[in-house]
């Protein structure tokens, strides 16, 4: 009986994960002040600089999203402002492994 309930719940668990959007889809990030997604912008605006040799400097975060793959998945709409202190946004994409200590830029650009 113990068999079939741990049996049932490593088929049921993922399924429910799934259904809820948990695993795979995109989820809003609700507070764009904690401290890991605030960190993880900032790291993309620096990645940016030193693969663009460009000048810019964080300024906030617009809005994001997060999807739970190998790790988890952000897509970052970012302020930043350029030498000339001019603001414009930025989608920055970044894949973050805590386990592993990793993260990697995906993507950046001008939106």
């Amino acid at each position: 009986m113990m068999k079939s309930l741990v049996c049932l719940s490593l088929i049921l668990l993922p399924l429910i994960a799934v259904v809820e959007g948990n695993l795979g889809g995109w989820k809003k990030i609700d507070n764009l002040s904690d401290p890991n997604v605030v960190s993880l912008a900032k790291y993309a605006v620096d990645e940016h600089n030193k693969q663009s040799k460009a000048n810019l400097v964080f300024v906030k975060i617009v809005e994001g999203k997060e999807q739970v793959i190998n790790g988890k998945k952000y897509d970052l709409k970012i302020a930043a402002k350029d030498g000339g202190g001019v603001t414009k946004n930025y989608e920055a994409v970044v894949v973050e492994r805590v386990w592993a200590h990793y993260r990697s830029l995906e993507s950046f650009k001008a939106v």
